[in-house]
Protein backbone atom coordinates (compact mmCIF):
# COMPACT_ATOMS: atom_id res chain seq x y z
CA UNK A 1 0.00 0.00 0.00
CA UNK A 2 1.72 3.52 -0.81
CA UNK A 3 2.41 5.75 1.24
CA UNK A 4 0.05 9.04 2.06
CA UNK A 5 1.09 12.17 2.09
CA UNK A 6 -0.68 15.56 4.20
CA UNK A 7 0.74 18.72 5.71
CA UNK A 8 -0.97 18.25 9.07
CA UNK A 9 -2.72 14.70 10.86
CA UNK A 10 -5.36 15.59 13.57
CA UNK A 11 -5.87 12.83 15.82
CA UNK A 12 -9.35 12.64 17.34
CA UNK A 13 -12.44 14.19 15.85
CA UNK A 14 -13.87 15.56 19.71
CA UNK A 15 -14.31 19.17 20.19
CA UNK A 16 -10.82 19.71 19.59
CA UNK A 17 -10.01 18.17 16.44
CA UNK A 18 -13.10 19.98 14.90
CA UNK A 19 -12.05 22.99 16.27
CA UNK A 20 -8.43 22.75 14.46
CA UNK A 21 -9.99 21.77 11.18
CA UNK A 22 -12.02 24.89 11.00
CA UNK A 23 -8.73 26.79 11.54
CA UNK A 24 -6.42 25.03 9.28
CA UNK A 25 -8.93 24.72 6.35
CA UNK A 26 -9.23 28.23 6.61
CA UNK A 27 -5.67 28.93 6.55
CA UNK A 28 -5.33 26.56 3.65
CA UNK A 29 -3.45 23.90 4.82
CA UNK A 30 -3.92 20.90 3.73
CA UNK A 31 -4.73 18.21 6.74
CA UNK A 32 -6.49 15.00 7.56
CA UNK A 33 -8.41 14.15 10.97
CA UNK A 34 -8.46 10.74 11.86
CA UNK A 35 -10.84 9.64 14.35
CA UNK A 36 -11.05 5.97 15.66
CA UNK A 37 -14.83 5.73 16.42
CA UNK A 38 -17.65 8.59 15.67
CA UNK A 39 -17.00 12.03 15.71
CA UNK A 40 -17.36 13.52 19.25
CA UNK A 41 -17.89 9.29 20.24
CA UNK A 42 -17.21 10.30 23.96
CA UNK A 43 -20.35 12.67 24.38
CA UNK A 44 -22.20 9.30 22.84
CA UNK A 45 -20.78 6.19 24.59
CA UNK A 46 -18.74 7.36 27.12
CA UNK A 47 -21.37 9.12 29.46
CA UNK A 48 -24.79 8.38 31.70
CA UNK A 49 -27.97 8.72 29.73
CA UNK A 50 -29.31 11.58 30.97
CA UNK A 51 -26.01 13.83 30.98
CA UNK A 52 -26.23 17.38 29.62
CA UNK A 53 -23.80 19.92 28.91
CA UNK A 54 -22.91 21.98 32.19
CA UNK A 55 -23.01 25.40 30.28
CA UNK A 56 -25.79 26.88 28.86
CA UNK A 57 -26.72 27.01 24.97
CA UNK A 58 -25.64 30.10 24.31
CA UNK A 59 -22.46 29.72 25.65
CA UNK A 60 -20.97 26.27 25.17
CA UNK A 61 -20.29 26.09 21.29
CA UNK A 62 -18.44 27.66 18.38
CA UNK A 63 -18.74 30.97 17.02
CA UNK A 64 -19.84 30.28 14.19
CA UNK A 65 -23.00 28.13 14.64
CA UNK A 66 -25.74 28.21 16.82
CA UNK A 67 -27.37 24.81 18.43
CA UNK A 68 -30.42 24.90 16.56
CA UNK A 69 -32.56 22.68 18.71
CA UNK A 70 -31.87 23.56 22.04
CA UNK A 71 -32.71 27.22 23.41
CA UNK A 72 -29.85 29.46 24.19
CA UNK A 73 -30.54 29.21 27.94
CA UNK A 74 -31.19 25.58 27.96
CA UNK A 75 -28.57 22.90 28.74
CA UNK A 76 -28.01 20.62 25.65
CA UNK A 77 -28.46 16.64 25.93
CA UNK A 78 -25.09 14.54 25.39
CA UNK A 79 -26.72 13.42 21.84
CA UNK A 80 -27.42 17.04 21.10
CA UNK A 81 -24.06 17.91 21.47
CA UNK A 82 -22.35 15.26 19.62
CA UNK A 83 -24.82 15.78 16.85
CA UNK A 84 -23.42 19.17 16.86
CA UNK A 85 -20.17 18.56 16.12
CA UNK A 86 -21.58 16.40 13.61
CA UNK A 87 -23.08 19.50 12.18
CA UNK A 88 -20.04 21.32 12.80
CA UNK A 89 -17.88 18.91 10.95
CA UNK A 90 -20.41 18.85 7.66
CA UNK A 91 -20.53 22.94 7.85
CA UNK A 92 -16.73 23.51 7.34
CA UNK A 93 -16.09 20.34 5.52
CA UNK A 94 -13.65 18.81 7.46
CA UNK A 95 -11.74 16.15 6.08
CA UNK A 96 -12.48 13.63 8.59
CA UNK A 97 -11.85 9.89 8.24
CA UNK A 98 -14.04 7.74 10.78
CA UNK A 99 -12.98 4.45 12.06
CA UNK A 100 -9.11 4.79 11.67
CA UNK A 101 -7.08 4.51 14.92
CA UNK A 102 -3.99 6.02 15.06
CA UNK A 103 -1.40 3.35 16.73
CA UNK A 104 1.90 4.90 16.45
CA UNK A 105 3.63 8.64 15.02
CA UNK A 106 7.40 8.60 14.99
CA UNK A 107 9.72 11.68 13.18
CA UNK A 108 11.49 10.17 10.87
CA UNK A 109 15.19 9.47 10.50
CA UNK A 110 17.47 12.28 8.43
CA UNK A 111 14.51 14.50 7.20
CA UNK A 112 11.41 16.52 8.58
CA UNK A 113 8.13 15.81 9.13
CA UNK A 114 6.61 12.17 11.20
CA UNK A 115 5.45 8.92 10.10
CA UNK A 116 1.71 7.80 11.16
CA UNK A 117 1.01 4.47 11.21
CA UNK A 118 -3.24 3.90 11.17
CA UNK A 119 -5.10 1.06 11.21
CA UNK A 120 -5.55 1.87 7.18
CA UNK A 121 -2.50 2.51 6.60
CA UNK A 122 1.13 4.98 6.57
CA UNK A 123 0.48 8.35 6.36
CA UNK A 124 3.69 10.49 5.78
CA UNK A 125 2.94 14.18 7.53
CA UNK A 126 4.75 17.40 8.17
CA UNK A 127 3.20 18.29 11.35
CA UNK A 128 0.52 15.89 13.99
CA UNK A 129 -2.06 17.67 16.43
CA UNK A 130 -2.71 15.24 19.58
CA UNK A 131 -6.34 16.48 19.92
CA UNK A 132 -7.85 13.44 21.89
CA UNK A 133 -8.15 15.42 25.16
CA UNK A 134 -8.01 15.02 28.55
CA UNK A 135 -10.35 12.00 29.07
CA UNK A 136 -8.35 9.45 27.84
CA UNK A 137 -7.81 6.49 30.39
CA UNK A 138 -10.64 6.15 32.96
CA UNK A 139 -8.78 5.93 36.77
CA UNK A 140 -10.02 3.90 39.36
CA UNK A 141 -7.78 4.57 42.46
CA UNK A 142 -6.33 0.63 43.48
CA UNK A 143 -8.41 1.27 47.75
CA UNK A 144 -11.26 -1.59 47.19
CA UNK A 145 -10.28 -5.13 45.54
CA UNK A 146 -11.88 -6.77 43.23
CA UNK A 147 -14.92 -8.92 44.90
CA UNK A 148 -15.27 -6.37 47.98
CA UNK A 149 -18.62 -5.45 46.41
CA UNK A 150 -20.46 -6.70 43.90
CA UNK A 151 -19.84 -3.80 41.23
CA UNK A 152 -16.97 -1.07 40.50
CA UNK A 153 -17.54 0.81 37.84
CA UNK A 154 -16.19 4.37 36.60
CA UNK A 155 -18.08 6.89 35.78
CA UNK A 156 -17.25 6.76 32.01
CA UNK A 157 -19.31 3.39 32.07
CA UNK A 158 -22.31 4.23 34.15
CA UNK A 159 -25.47 4.51 32.09
CA UNK A 160 -28.26 4.84 34.92
CA UNK A 161 -29.80 3.25 38.11
CA UNK A 162 -31.34 0.32 36.17
CA UNK A 163 -27.60 -0.91 35.45
CA UNK A 164 -26.68 -1.32 39.05
CA UNK A 165 -27.16 -4.20 41.50
CA UNK A 166 -30.13 -3.73 44.07
CA UNK A 167 -28.28 -2.04 47.14
CA UNK A 168 -26.82 0.63 48.52
CA UNK A 169 -24.78 2.92 46.27
CA UNK A 170 -21.07 4.83 47.00
CA UNK A 171 -20.02 7.03 44.60
CA UNK A 172 -16.44 8.46 44.77
CA UNK A 173 -15.62 12.16 44.03
CA UNK A 174 -17.96 15.31 44.00
CA UNK A 175 -17.25 17.05 40.81
CA UNK A 176 -20.32 17.55 37.84
CA UNK A 177 -20.07 13.90 37.41
CA UNK A 178 -20.15 12.35 41.06
CA UNK A 179 -23.06 15.00 42.36
CA UNK A 180 -25.17 14.12 39.34
CA UNK A 181 -25.00 10.16 39.24
CA UNK A 182 -25.54 10.56 43.00
CA UNK A 183 -28.50 12.85 42.94
CA UNK A 184 -30.10 10.41 40.27
CA UNK A 185 -29.25 7.53 42.20
CA UNK A 186 -31.11 9.02 45.02
CA UNK A 187 -34.24 10.15 43.32
CA UNK A 188 -34.07 6.27 41.51
CA UNK A 189 -34.42 5.23 45.35
CA UNK A 190 -31.04 3.90 46.32
CA UNK A 191 -29.72 4.55 49.28
CA UNK A 192 -26.24 6.99 48.38
CA UNK A 193 -23.15 7.84 49.84
CA UNK A 194 -20.86 10.25 48.36
CA UNK A 195 -17.44 10.81 48.93
CA UNK A 196 -16.53 14.42 48.61
CA UNK A 197 -13.24 15.50 48.64
CA UNK A 198 -11.70 19.05 47.56
CA UNK A 199 -14.11 20.97 44.92
CA UNK A 200 -15.39 24.49 43.39
CA UNK A 201 -19.26 25.03 43.87
CA UNK A 202 -20.01 28.12 41.59
CA UNK A 203 -23.25 29.16 41.48
CA UNK A 204 -24.96 27.97 38.58
CA UNK A 205 -26.71 31.19 37.82
CA UNK A 206 -26.68 34.54 40.54
CA UNK A 207 -28.43 38.15 39.98
CA UNK A 208 -29.84 36.53 36.67
CA UNK A 209 -27.05 35.88 34.71
CA UNK A 210 -25.69 32.07 34.81
CA UNK A 211 -22.13 31.64 36.51
CA UNK A 212 -20.27 31.18 32.76
CA UNK A 213 -21.31 34.82 31.78
CA UNK A 214 -19.81 35.73 35.61
CA UNK A 215 -16.72 34.46 34.79
CA UNK A 216 -16.47 35.94 31.11
CA UNK A 217 -17.05 39.42 32.35
CA UNK A 218 -15.08 39.21 35.67
CA UNK A 219 -12.17 37.58 33.47
CA UNK A 220 -11.56 34.85 35.09
CA UNK A 221 -12.14 32.57 32.31
CA UNK A 222 -9.00 34.10 30.95
CA UNK A 223 -6.50 33.01 33.91
CA UNK A 224 -3.59 31.87 32.74
CA UNK A 225 -2.81 29.73 35.55
CA UNK A 226 -4.68 27.78 38.08
CA UNK A 227 -4.42 28.91 41.81
CA UNK A 228 -1.70 26.86 43.74
CA UNK A 229 -2.81 23.56 43.77
CA UNK A 230 -6.04 23.76 42.18
CA UNK A 231 -5.25 22.53 38.47
CA UNK A 232 -6.70 19.48 39.06
CA UNK A 233 -9.84 20.71 41.62
CA UNK A 234 -12.69 19.18 40.37
CA UNK A 235 -15.71 22.06 40.10
CA UNK A 236 -19.30 21.13 41.22
CA UNK A 237 -21.93 22.73 38.61
CA UNK A 238 -24.78 20.90 37.38
CA UNK A 239 -26.69 21.42 33.91
CA UNK A 240 -29.06 18.96 34.67
CA UNK A 241 -33.08 18.88 35.35
CA UNK A 242 -32.55 23.09 34.08
CA UNK A 243 -29.58 23.90 35.64
CA UNK A 244 -28.96 24.29 39.33
CA UNK A 245 -26.30 25.57 42.50
CA UNK A 246 -25.02 22.27 43.64
CA UNK A 247 -25.16 22.50 47.40
CA UNK A 248 -24.03 19.52 49.41
CA UNK A 249 -26.46 20.31 52.04
CA UNK A 250 -29.44 19.99 50.25
CA UNK A 251 -28.10 16.97 48.95
CA UNK A 252 -27.87 15.51 52.51
CA UNK A 253 -31.31 16.93 53.23
CA UNK A 254 -32.60 14.81 50.54
CA UNK A 255 -31.18 11.79 51.69
CA UNK A 256 -27.36 11.72 50.51
CA UNK A 257 -24.41 10.85 53.01
CA UNK A 258 -21.43 12.78 52.64
CA UNK A 259 -18.53 11.29 53.73
CA UNK A 260 -14.65 12.12 53.45
CA UNK A 261 -12.59 11.17 50.64
CA UNK A 262 -12.03 7.38 50.49
CA UNK A 263 -8.95 6.62 51.88
CA UNK A 264 -8.02 2.76 52.18
CA UNK A 265 -9.89 -0.53 52.39
CA UNK A 266 -9.63 -3.57 55.20
CA UNK A 267 -9.14 -7.06 53.85
CA UNK A 268 -12.50 -7.44 55.77
CA UNK A 269 -14.24 -4.98 53.35
CA UNK A 270 -14.21 -2.49 55.68
CA UNK A 271 -13.84 1.37 53.66
CA UNK A 272 -11.95 3.80 55.84
CA UNK A 273 -12.23 7.92 55.53
CA UNK A 274 -10.55 10.93 55.69
CA UNK A 275 -11.79 13.01 58.10
CA UNK A 276 -11.58 16.34 55.45
CA UNK A 277 -15.29 16.14 55.05
CA UNK A 278 -15.76 19.70 56.59
CA UNK A 279 -12.77 20.85 55.38
CA UNK A 280 -13.66 20.25 52.24
CA UNK A 281 -17.32 21.58 52.59
CA UNK A 282 -16.29 24.45 53.84
CA UNK A 283 -13.51 25.46 50.95
CA UNK A 284 -16.26 25.16 48.60
CA UNK A 285 -18.64 26.97 50.70
CA UNK A 286 -15.75 30.02 50.35
CA UNK A 287 -15.16 29.77 46.84
CA UNK A 288 -19.00 29.96 46.04
CA UNK A 289 -19.20 32.73 48.31
CA UNK A 290 -15.67 34.92 47.21
CA UNK A 291 -18.08 34.49 43.08
CA UNK A 292 -20.70 36.05 44.53
CA UNK A 293 -18.85 39.01 46.45
CA UNK A 294 -17.05 39.54 43.44
CA UNK A 295 -20.23 39.42 41.07
CA UNK A 296 -21.89 42.26 43.24
CA UNK A 297 -18.89 44.20 43.26
CA UNK A 298 -18.66 44.20 39.74
CA UNK A 299 -22.17 44.99 39.54
CA UNK A 300 -21.57 48.17 42.52
CA UNK A 301 -18.62 49.32 40.18
CA UNK A 302 -20.52 49.47 36.73
CA UNK A 303 -23.97 50.51 37.79
CA UNK A 304 -25.76 47.21 36.46
CA UNK A 305 -29.46 47.09 37.81
CA UNK A 306 -29.42 43.14 38.00
CA UNK A 307 -32.09 42.10 40.76
CA UNK A 308 -30.02 41.47 44.13
CA UNK A 309 -30.27 38.14 45.66
CA UNK A 310 -29.16 38.41 49.60
CA UNK A 311 -30.63 35.02 50.07
CA UNK A 312 -27.85 33.62 48.01
CA UNK A 313 -24.97 34.34 50.78
CA UNK A 314 -26.77 32.78 53.47
CA UNK A 315 -25.51 28.91 53.66
CA UNK A 316 -27.86 27.10 55.79
CA UNK A 317 -26.37 24.53 58.80
CA UNK A 318 -24.09 21.84 58.61
CA UNK A 319 -25.81 18.24 58.55
CA UNK A 320 -25.26 15.82 60.62
CA UNK A 321 -23.40 13.73 58.23
CA UNK A 322 -20.90 16.89 57.59
CA UNK A 323 -20.52 17.31 61.88
CA UNK A 324 -20.69 14.31 62.46
CA UNK A 325 -18.88 12.31 60.00
CA UNK A 326 -18.81 8.87 59.31
CA UNK A 327 -15.31 7.91 59.33
CA UNK A 328 -15.51 3.72 58.23
CA UNK A 329 -18.46 1.77 56.15
CA UNK A 330 -18.49 -1.95 56.31
CA UNK A 331 -19.52 -2.53 52.72
CA UNK A 332 -21.43 -5.84 53.14
CA UNK A 333 -22.89 -5.06 56.16
CA UNK A 334 -24.37 -1.42 55.48
CA UNK A 335 -25.65 -3.26 52.06
CA UNK A 336 -23.67 -1.43 49.66
CA UNK A 337 -23.50 -3.39 46.41
CA UNK A 338 -22.14 -0.83 44.28
CA UNK A 339 -19.00 1.61 43.52
CA UNK A 340 -19.13 4.07 40.92
CA UNK A 341 -15.64 6.17 40.92
CA UNK A 342 -16.17 9.46 39.50
CA UNK A 343 -12.51 9.74 40.04
CA UNK A 344 -11.25 11.23 36.49
CA UNK A 345 -9.09 10.29 33.89
CA UNK A 346 -5.43 10.25 32.71
CA UNK A 347 -3.88 10.64 29.52
CA UNK A 348 -3.19 7.90 27.33
CA UNK A 349 -0.12 9.24 24.11
CA UNK A 350 1.29 5.70 24.33
CA UNK A 351 0.83 5.95 20.28
CA UNK A 352 2.77 9.38 20.35
CA UNK A 353 6.17 8.25 20.13
CA UNK A 354 8.28 11.39 20.17
CA UNK A 355 10.43 13.41 22.69
CA UNK A 356 7.86 15.82 24.22
CA UNK A 357 6.96 14.10 27.81
CA UNK A 358 7.98 14.78 30.91
CA UNK A 359 8.87 11.83 33.68
CA UNK A 360 5.36 11.79 34.60
CA UNK A 361 4.28 11.27 31.36
CA UNK A 362 2.61 14.77 30.97
CA UNK A 363 3.13 16.67 27.49
CA UNK A 364 5.67 19.03 28.17
CA UNK A 365 4.31 22.40 25.88
CA UNK A 366 3.39 25.63 25.87
CA UNK A 367 0.01 27.03 24.38
CA UNK A 368 -0.29 23.70 23.13
CA UNK A 369 3.39 23.76 20.90
CA UNK A 370 5.10 21.29 22.64
CA UNK A 371 9.28 21.00 22.42
CA UNK A 372 9.38 18.29 19.59
CA UNK A 373 9.08 20.66 16.75
CA UNK A 374 6.43 19.64 14.57
CA UNK A 375 3.61 17.99 17.58
CA UNK A 376 1.29 20.26 19.12
CA UNK A 377 -1.28 19.43 21.29
CA UNK A 378 -4.65 20.62 21.79
CA UNK A 379 -8.08 20.19 24.22
CA UNK A 380 -6.36 20.00 27.84
CA UNK A 381 -7.14 21.85 30.74
CA UNK A 382 -5.22 25.12 31.22
CA UNK A 383 -3.41 24.67 27.71
CA UNK A 384 -3.52 28.53 27.34
CA UNK A 385 -6.27 29.58 30.49
CA UNK A 386 -8.96 28.33 32.77
CA UNK A 387 -11.13 27.71 29.53
CA UNK A 388 -9.10 25.42 27.59
CA UNK A 389 -10.97 22.90 28.34
CA UNK A 390 -14.71 24.08 27.16
CA UNK A 391 -16.06 23.88 24.08
CA UNK A 392 -15.82 27.78 22.99
CA UNK A 393 -12.15 27.49 25.59
CA UNK A 394 -10.99 24.76 22.91
CA UNK A 395 -11.59 26.75 19.23
CA UNK A 396 -9.92 29.88 20.72
CA UNK A 397 -6.49 27.70 21.23
CA UNK A 398 -7.24 25.90 18.12
CA UNK A 399 -6.59 29.07 16.18
CA UNK A 400 -3.43 29.75 18.28
CA UNK A 401 -2.03 26.11 17.34
CA UNK A 402 -3.28 26.51 13.44
CA UNK A 403 -1.39 30.24 13.41
CA UNK A 404 1.67 28.71 14.69
CA UNK A 405 1.36 25.78 12.32
CA UNK A 406 1.26 28.29 9.17
CA UNK A 407 3.93 30.62 10.36
CA UNK A 408 6.11 27.24 10.27
CA UNK A 409 5.47 26.29 7.24
CA UNK A 410 6.49 29.73 5.84
CA UNK A 411 9.59 29.70 7.32
CA UNK A 412 10.18 25.89 6.11
CA UNK A 413 9.18 27.23 2.70
CA UNK A 414 11.64 29.54 2.64
CA UNK A 415 14.03 28.96 -1.06
CA UNK A 416 12.05 25.77 -1.64
CA UNK A 417 10.69 26.27 -5.31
Amino acid sequence: MPTEETEVVVVGAGQAGIAMSEHLGAQGVPHIVLERSRIAERWRSERWDSLVANGPAWHDRFPGLEFTDVGPDAFASKEQVADYFVAYAEKIGAPVRCGVEVTSVRRHAGRPGFRVETSEGVIDTRFVVAATGPFQRPVIPPVVADGAVPVQIHSSAYRNPGQLPEGAVLVVGAGSSGVQIADELRRSGRRVLLSVGPHDRPPRSYRGRDFCWWLGVLGLWDAATPPQGAAHVTIAVSGARGGHTVDFRELAATGVELVGMTASCDEDGVLHFASDLGTNIAAGDEKYLALLRAADAYCERNGLDLPEEPGAHVLGPDPECVTDPRRTLDLAGEGVTSIVWATGFAADYTWLDVDTFDDDGRPDQHRGVSREPGVYFLGLPWLSRRGSSFIWGVWHDARYVADHITTRRGYLAYGTS
